[in-house]
C-alpha cells in the first residue's frame, strides 16, 4: 500500500504519544516497536517517500537502490531474524568488480585481486610480494593517507586499486589527506569474493520499501513535511519527539556546521538485458568520474529484458546538500560532543539515527541502535 503524504491512516486522536521526524530505517523501527506497546506515532518526512536513503523504486519491474546500493549484512542472529519478519531475503553475497583502466580485478583485496595482477597461484607468493614493496618503500611514519595506504599494501594495490578511487571519493590527492583515513586495509590471502565477512547476508525480495511500509502500517505518516519549517505546529501534536534529522540542523548549526561527503546519482534504463555482468564495479583511475556503477537487476538476479544503471559519483558537500556520511575527523568529531551535550538536556526529544547521532551505521547497526532505544523508552 503506497503511502499518502496527507492523511491519518489509522484514525488516531489529534495527540499522539510520538512524533518521529524521518520516515527511514531508525524512525520505522521505533514506530514499529511503539505501536507494539500501543503507543501513538506520527511519522513526518520532507522527502515525498518513506524509506530514506534505503528507498527502493520499481521500474520496468527491477528494484533499484535509489540512493545507492544497500546490502544487508550482519553478524546477529537476533536482528536478521528481526528484519525477516518483515520480508524475505534472496542469497545475495557482495562481490564488486574493480575495474582500473581496461583491467579488471575482484574486491576485496584476495587471492583473486593477487593472481589476476602478478600471475602467481600461492598466498606465499602474494605476501612476498607485498611485503617487499612495502619493504622498499621504507615508510615508518606515514605522513599523509597515500604514504599510509602505500605502507599497508604495496605500490601496485595502491596504484591500480586504492589511489584513483580515494581521490574521487575526497575531491583530493591522497598526498593532501590524512593518514587516519586509512587504519587498515584487509588483505585476504584466500580465494573468497565476498565482500563482507558476516554470516548472513542478502537483498530483501521485492525492495527495502515494503520493509519499511510495514513497519510503518500502525503510524499516521505524512511526507513533504519539512520539521525544521513547522516545528511549533508539529510538536504540539505530540509528547514527545524522535528526531533523526541533522543534529546541528536541529540547533540551527548555532555551534557550526558538521561536515559530510555526499554523493549523486546519473540513472538510465537501457535497452539491453546485461549491461556489466556485476551489481556494482567500481572504476579506481582518477580519469572516469565516476567512483562506480550499479546495476540494479543483479541485487536480485533479474531477467528482465531491459536493466538499469546508475553511475555513482562523489562531490564536494556544502549546507542544504543531501547528507551521506558524517566526516570522521577530530574537528568535526569535537564539534559533534557539543551538540551532543546540547541534545543531552533536551527532556522531550531523543535524537538518533545516522545524522541525530552523526555516525555512519550499517543497517544492521541501525536496528540495533532503535531497538535499544525503545526498549528504554517504551519499558
Amino acid at each position: 500500500m503506497p503511502v499518502r503524504a496527507d492523511y491519518k491512516r489509522n484514525g488516531m486522536s489529534s495527540k499522539y504519544d510520538y512524533l518521529i521526524v524521518g520516515a527511514g530505517l531508525y524512525g520505522a523501527v521505533f514506530a514499529n516497536e511503539a505501536a507494539k506497546k500501543g503507543k501513538t506515532c506520527l511519522v513526518v518526512d520532507k522527502r515525498d517517500h518513506i524509506a530514506g536513503n534505503i528507498y527502493t523504486k520499481e521500474c520496468s519491474g527491477i528494484n533499484v537502490h535509489v540512493y545507492g546500493a544497500h546490502i544487508f549484512h550482519t553478524s546477529d542472529k537476533f536482528i536478521w531474524d528481526y528484519i525477516n519478519e518483515f520480508a524475505e531475503f534472496n542469497n545475495y553475497i557482495n562481490s564488486p568488480i574493480a575495474r582500473y583502466k581496461d583491467e579488471l580485478y575482484n574486491l576485496p583485496f584476495n587471492m583473486n585481486t593477487f593472481s589476476k595482477m602478478w600471475n602467481i597461484a600461492t598466498p606465499a607468493e602474494a605476501k612476498k610480494i607485498i611485503a617487499d614493496q612495502i619493504d622498499k618503500l621504507g615508510i615508518t611514519e606515514p605522513k599523509n593517507l597515500e604514504e599510509q595506504a602505500l605502507s599497508l599494501v604495496g605500490k601496485d594495490v595502491y596504484e591500480k586499486l586504492i589511489k584513483g578511487y580515494t581521490e574521487k571519493q575526497w575531491g583530493r590527492d591522497c598526498k593532501e589527506l590524512p593518514s587516519f583515513i586509512i587504519k587498515r586495509l584487509p588483505l585476504r590471502f584466500t580465494y573468497d569474493n565476498n565482500y563482507f565477512n558476516d554470516r548472513f547476508q542478502g537483498i530483501p525480495i521485492g525492495g527495502y520499501t515494503r520493509i519499511i511500509e510495514q513497519m510503518l502500517s500502525k503510524a499516521d505518516v505524512r511526507l513533504n513535511t519539512d520539521y525544521l519549517a513547522d516545528r511549533e505546529e508539529l510538536d504540539a501534536l505530540a509528547d514527545k519527539v524522535i528526531y533523526t534529522g541533522a543534529i546541528d540542523a536541529f540547533y540551527d548549526y548555532k555551534l557550526g556546521v558538521l561536515e559530510y561527503r555526499s554523493v549523486r546519482f546519473e540513472t538510465e534504463e537501457l535497452d539491453m538485458e546485461n549491461y556489466q555482468g556485476n551489481a556494482v564495479v567500481n572504476y579506481t583511475d582518477r580519469e572516469v568520474p565516476y567512483t562506480r556503477i550499479i546495476e540494479h537487476k543483479h541485487f536480485e538476479f533479474g531477467k528482465q529484458p531491459t536493466t538499469i544503471i546508475s553511475r555513482e559519483y562523489s562531490s564536494e558537500w556544502k549546507k542544504g546538500d543531501e547528507p551521506y556520511y558524517p566526516v570522521n575527523d577530530k574537528k568535526n568529531g569535537e564539534l559533534y560532543l557539543k551538540y551532543e551535550e546540547l541534545a543531552g538536556k533536551e527532556s522531550k526529544v531523543i535524537f538518533g539515527g545516522r545524522l541525530g547521532a552523526y555516525k555512519y551505521y550499517d543497517m544492521d547497526k541501525v536496528i540495533a541502535a532503535a531497538l535499544s532505544m525503545a526498549k528504554e523508552e517504551l519499558n
